[in-house]
């Protein structure tokens, strides 16, 4: 994938690059899989705190709803992409258009991935490959982009949507589980490679939300906009790992360190 040596956004009446000079300049964010249900309450939270924001999502109806709703919630500006993220040729191409649309980049949010259907999955190779593609594969090459644009700049942070599906193998998710296992060793490996660059890689590991994806789930979920706010507090406060709801961080301590001989008679 190539960087982009410098901005040159053409600017447009609705463009960062149109505010007038006394305009106050806030976050610049891009946001991938912008539709999902965690990633839209947050950036209802930057919104209303006037950031400016690019959206991309597949669905284009419902990506022009929520761009809607967060100008009138406050956002600075709202600039969109419909885009297949699962296509990681046209990455590259994707990614600079939204950064010269921000004239820049603070934040990287992605919230881009499946659930998918582990029943299915174990049946079906190319439906286990597809939560595995979806899941990890995409999430690497806009990683990689991402992470260099960044470097270059010695600035930035990229927050990422891992789970705690991934702390530990279980029979009723496993295809998930080690598509996020392995999100979340990049990015351990990926945190270690640029923090000294400046650049900030937080992982976030949710435990289960009530959000759309979840809701065929008759199990105890998180609120999603108590989750969208511990989110944002992460990122402005550069961390490097959230577990949220926080519980989970002592729940998947425990669940880590159950002893193989038993874990594997579980019903989990």
């Amino acid at each position: 994938m190539s960087i982009p040596s410098a901005l040159d956004p053409q600017p447009s009446a609705t463009s960062p690059a149109s505010l007038t000079p006394n305009a106050k300049i806030t976050k610049k964010i891009l946001v991938l899989g912008a539709t999902s249900g965690i990633a839209e309450a947050t950036c209802r939270i930057w919104a209303a705190q006037g950031a400016q924001l690019f959206l991309v999502a597949r669905n284009a109806e419902k990506l022009a709803a929520v761009a809607a709703d967060l100008k009138l919630r406050g956002a600075a500006y709202v600039g969109t992409a419909v885009a297949d993220l699962d296509d990681t040729g046209k990455h590259a191409e994707l990614l600079a258009h939204a950064v010269n649309s921000l004239t820049g980049m603070d934040i990287a949010y992605l919230a881009y991935g499946i659930l998918g259907d582990q029943a299915r999955g174990e049946q079906d190779f190319e439906h286990a490959a597809q939560i595995l593609h979806s899941n990890f594969v995409a999430p690497v090459s806009l990683l990689t982009w991402l992470a260099n644009f960044c470097v270059q700049r010695r600035s930035g942070v990229l927050a990422v949507l891992s789970s705690v599906a991934g702390e530990r193998g279980r029979k009723s998710n496993y295809l998930y589980g080690s598509s996020k296992a392995g999100l979340t060793a990049f990015l351990a490996g990926l945190r270690n490679r640029i923090d000294r660059e400046g650049v900030t890689v937080l992982t976030i590991k949710p435990g289960p939300v009530n959000t759309a994806m979840t809701a065929h789930m008759n199990i105890k979920k998180a609120d999603v906009n108590k989750v969208a706010a511990a989110i944002v507090k992460a990122i402005d406060a550069k961390k490097d790992n959230l577990y949220v709801p926080g519980i989970f961080q002592p729940i998947m301590f425990i669940i880590r360190n159950i002893p193989e001989r038993i874990f594997k008679k579980l019903n989990l």
